[in-house]
């Protein structure tokens, strides 16, 4: 008999604790238990390492360049929807955002010696006028940076003098761009040598990626900088 106080109040706690639970699963809320549980499965321990994020350097690059050189990256454009890209040394030069890409060539010009940007304009290459084009790179200074990328259509209006042009800027593809083709390049007035920067793909039915356009070219790098300032 001395038992029962005891005992009665163990059941009233258990029905007590029992109809808690069954209230708490009926409404929907969270037991004790559960929020133990997962405080369980979120603790350092069994939380999974993540991976590190790959560093990023200038313009996106996976590595830095070396001390008197400038990071690049840039993108042709795609198809006739995307538009082309040029950065350098982390600063947008061209780009949709910028809203100042357009069809054709787009050229952006810099300073070989403190990277600093001259002027940037695009040239309508299927019913533009060609002349607009000479008469931005016809005079440009010794050591000046030339970086040109391709969209939509880069070709149709060029002609002999324009890839010669290109060509002495230290192009290999300049003088058989075609219709629709895409093209990125950097080079240089007063370059000696074939630039090591550019890439050409031609439009071809059989490989083009899109619909009547080749893919878009992507390229990034370090351009040596310029000792001697530009006159």
């Amino acid at each position: 008999m001395r038992l029962a106080g005891p005992l009665r109040v163990v059941v009233i706690v258990l029905t007590a604790g029992l109809t808690w639970i069954l209230v708490s699963v009926l409404l929907g809320t969270q037991s004790s238990f559960s929020r133990l549980q997962q405080f369980l499965l979120n603790s350092p321990e069994n939380t999974p390492a993540t991976e590190p994020r790959p560093k990023k350097y200038k313009c996106g690059l996976p590595q830095s360049c070396p001390e008197h050189s400038f990071a690049f990256r840039m993108t042709s454009g795609a198809a006739n929807v995307i538009g082309p890209k040029i950065c350098l040394e982390d600063k947008m030069l061209m780009s949709s955002m910028k809203d100042n890409v357009g069809r054709g060539l787009n050229i952006a010009l810099v300073n070989g010696v403190n990277g600093e940007l001259i002027d940037a304009k695009s040239f309508d290459m299927w019913a533009g006028d060609v002349n607009e084009l000479l008469k931005f790179i016809r005079s440009l200074h010794e050591g000046t940076l030339v970086f040109v990328a391709s969209y939509d259509d880069p070709a149709t209006k060029m002609n002999e003098e324009a890839r010669k042009i290109f060509t002495e800027l230290g192009s290999k593809f300049a003088r058989e761009l075609a219709f629709r083709d895409s093209w990125i390049f950097v080079g240089a007035k007063g370059v000696q040598d074939k630039s090591p920067f550019e890439q050409h793909m031609r439009n071809s039915r059989s490989s083009n990626k899109y619909e009547g356009w080749p893919e878009a070219l992507e390229m990034e790098g370090c351009i040596p900088q310029r000792t001697t300032e530009v006159l």
